[in-house]
């Protein structure tokens, strides 16, 4: 929900302002209709580029601790290493960040927030706020819904990824290698360890020694953190497609409780932005195509797991833009919500009776 226009506007610092999601994002302050007097884009380069937002220019700067003096809010989306390095700058200075890379969505005491699931969260923060994985992400919706009405057991995800989540260079190495395959010249392979066009690499972030790769683990810890559920059993497949945009997740939930794939549809049909895509019989499901460009939540493929008793499991399919809901438009609602509910100071402070 977009904030009122009556909010006082506010100084907001995009990092990683130039990169995929970072422009993503600044194209959802403008859609939303976010109270920005300033915009500061910054990264690891100028070199006098200029990002357009809200009918101007606003000059790329490099990011400085100094870059957050004065402002409100500071969106990241450029790395763990630089959240690492300037996440505390800009909260030092006063500003509340809410950072899209891995590195502090597992630290205690700082918020891992979906929008929507688990705002109050968010009340907590002490000027970091975390932006879940973009494949945790999607599921969070439905997830909820699931565990407040049948309680959930465990959970078995295999996701499907989009190039674009590994960044401008992966997304031009598959047009790259596409062009090349059809005028018959060799495929050159730099992004990824093996050719992605017309293929399918089970392979997203490093491996960890008990087999699973780092990108598998989030899935797994994330969900967690988010739905409150320390010791649910999570275990995820990662694998990278050639599809340019929007992840897509197949998905098996063992229930506490019980429910039909009937009563799942209209479970899902009710959640804020989940659109629910489900009539085999004249091919209606989700597909990332549909899922690009847009920030809601596609499922269909709902149907009773049959390796469990009935009503105890159901499996669907989810789609999902991993540029907007996946990532930028779900750290502009973080943001929407924290001015929203008067959260711009440290839980510290608020306690405190800090202005």
């Amino acid at each position: 929900m977009p904030i009122e226009s009556s909010h006082r506007p506010l100084t907001v610092a995009v990092v990683g302002a130039t990169g995929l999601v970072g422009r993503t994002m600044i194209e959802i302050l403008a859609e939303r209709d976010f109270p920005v007097a300033e915009l500061r884009p910054l990264a690891s380069r100028g070199g006098g580029r200029t990002i357009a937002f809200a009918g101007r220019e606003w000059p790329v700067a490099v990011t400085t601790p100094e870059s957050f003096e004065g402002v409100d809010i500071a969106i990241f989306s450029a790395g763990g290493g630089t959240s690492r390095t300037f996440g505390p700058e800009a909260a030092a200075r006063g500003a509340v960040v809410v950072d899209n890379s891995s590195q502090w969505r597992m630290e205690p005491g700082v918020p891992l927030v979906v929008a929507g699931v688990n705002d109050e969260d968010a009340a907590a923060h002490e000027g970091i706020i975390a932006n879940p994985n973009c494949s945790t992400m999607q599921l969070m919706p439905l997830f909820k819904a699931l565990r407040d009405s049948a309680g959930m057991k465990r959970v078995i995800v295999d996701t499907y990824q989009a190039v674009s989540g590994s960044g401008n260079k992966a997304v031009a190495e598959l047009e790259g290698q596409v062009r090349a395959h059809a005028a018959g010249e060799e495929l050159e392979v730099s992004v990824y360890p093996h050719q992605i066009a017309f293929n399918a690499i089970p392979h997203i972030d490093v491996f960890r020694e008990d087999g699973y790769t780092k990108e598998e683990w989030k899935v797994t810890v994330e969900t967690r953190k988010i739905l409150h559920l320390p010791d649910l059993p999570v275990s995820c497949t990662a694998v990278r497609i050639p599809v340019i945009t929007s992840h897509s997740e197949a998905v098996h939930v063992e229930l506490e409780g019980s429910m039909t794939p009937h009563e799942a549809r209209e479970l899902f049909a009710q959640v804020p932005g989940v659109i629910v895509r489900d009539d085999p019989a004249n091919d209606v499901y989700p597909l990332a195509l549909e899922g690009a460009g847009v920030d809601d939540v596609f499922v269909g493929r709902i149907r009773a797991d049959a390796s469990l008793p009935p009503g105890k499991g159901l499996a669907f399919w989810v789609v999902s833009d991993n540029l907007r809901k996946g990532a930028a438009t779900n750290a502009v609602e973080i943001a929407e919500v924290v001015v929203r509910n008067g959260w711009l100071a440290k839980a510290s402070e608020r306690a405190a009776g800090v202005a």
